[in-house]
């Protein structure tokens, strides 16, 4: 069984984190890397003796990287995330192959806000953009994408695992859709895949692969991108010509080597928390769904990662159940991260079918090697009450409940 006290941070005793999707602490083992890099000052583009040993650190870094991932060391371009990775492919295809009159791009209607609105960027510099449907249970559509591939399709681009619901997204079988009627390339937000899902980029297939490292209990600011061997990927930004003039700029030396410790740490332990985190995720739905009335668990049918519960409160204001959960404590939130702050029912749930009254009062608990089962306990008996009183208070409850 997983001990949620091995190698905690101290600083997350503040308050119950029920948040990993938005962001992992840092693990210490990680930290101390970043820590000792830090002091080191060392710029790998010098080419005296110092910068010369940053630059054996980046490359051993790369190739550490490359082997858990399965794919070429030349293969890995280092980012500032995931955000920045996803915008290198999305728009470096798009670019790139647009003089050869392939203007026609697919992604599915429920990615995450930095592939959604890239997309509509790419819409208002003339391209054509098919949003492919998905289940009820926030499956994408295969059929839909076999009937929207063009021959001037550039680009298919579709998320691993869902950031607010964690349905898994069949990526092997659209990958090889895409391969066999189009020559089209195909890009993966693989950022809520990475530690939560068994990864060897080589059987993929896929031609492009984004991940972050602060979702895997690395820091903020670095991320990769995986481009298989050949991809026509034309740069975005202007610059210097460091990881082959795509990702211009000093390379982020202690956040790289903080990277491949914190994948080197995921390898080896992610077969101990996953199991335990699946227990306490299990039990927490089974708990929400048998406990509070007029209660759903989003995806619940379709295959999902064991860390993530997309949950819905018939006539309860999303935002007001966080804020009363907050009061006691809890960390928790409503969608992703990047878009939390609006007050506009999720994209993902409307997407999905969901009513605007359920939409509305939807909250994501994610889960991490850090959560205690006493949290699952304290967080169910916070939940409750907070969705009585937000009923209480209700109009549309009120009238349910007097039909």
């Amino acid at each position: 069984m997983w001990n949620p006290e091995l190698n905690r941070p101290e600083a997350i005793n503040e308050y119950v984190y029920l948040d990993y999707n938005a962001t992992t602490p840092v693990d210490p083992r990680v930290a101390q890397v970043l820590y000792e890099a830090s002091l080191k000052y060392l710029n790998p583009s010098s080419i005296h003796p110092l910068g010369s040993k940053a630059r054996k650190a980046l490359e051993e870094a790369r190739d550490k990287i490359a082997s858990i991932l399965n794919i070429k060391p030349s293969e890995i371009l280092f980012t500032s995330g995931g955000t920045e990775a996803n915008n290198i492919a999305i728009q470096g295809i798009a670019y790139s192959l647009a003089k050869r009159g392939k203007k026609h791009l697919i992604t599915s209607s429920i990615e995450h806000a930095s592939v959604k609105n890239t997309f509509k960027k790419l819409e208002e510099d003339g391209f054509q953009v098919t949003y492919l449907p998905v289940s009820p249970e926030g499956i994408v559509d295969l059929e839909a994408l076999k009937d929207s591939l063009r021959d001037d399709t550039a680009l298919v681009s579709v998320m691993w695992v869902n950031n607010e619901i964690g349905t898994i997204q069949p990526v092997k079988e659209i990958v090889d859709i895409t391969k066999e009627r189009s020559k089209a390339y195909v890009h993966i937000d693989g950022v809520q895949a990475l530690g939560k899902l068994k990864i060897d980029l080589s059987d993929l297939g896929a031609d492009l692969v984004s991940f972050s490292a602060h979702k895997i209990y690395g820091p903020k600011g670095v991320g990769m991108l995986y481009v298989k061997t050949g991809v026509p990927l034309r740069g975005i930004f202007g610059g210097g010509d460091q990881e082959k003039g795509l990702r211009p700029g000093t390379e982020n030396l202690p956040g790289i080597l903080a990277f491949a410790k914190a994948l080197e740490i995921m390898v080896e332990e992610m077969d101990q928390y996953l199991p335990y985190l699946k227990q306490l995720r299990d039990r927490l739905e089974e708990k929400v769904l048998s406990e509070i009335p007029e209660s759903r668990v989003y995806g619940k049918g379709a295959p999902r990662v064991p860390t993530v519960s997309g949950l819905g409160f018939y006539a309860v204001e999303g935002e007001a159940l966080l804020s009363l959960l907050g009061v006691d404590g809890f960390c928790v939130s409503s969608r992703s991260a990047c878009s939390s702050r609006k007050l506009e029912p999720s994209h993902v749930l409307l997407a999905m079918g969901v009513p605007h009254e359920w939409a509305h009062g939807s909250i994501r608990v994610s889960l991490g090697k850090y959560v205690r089962e006493s949290d699952i306990d304290s967080f169910l008996s916070s939940l409750k009450k907070a969705v009585e009183r937000l009923r209480e208070i209700s109009p549309i409850w009120r009238a349910k409940s007097q039909v």
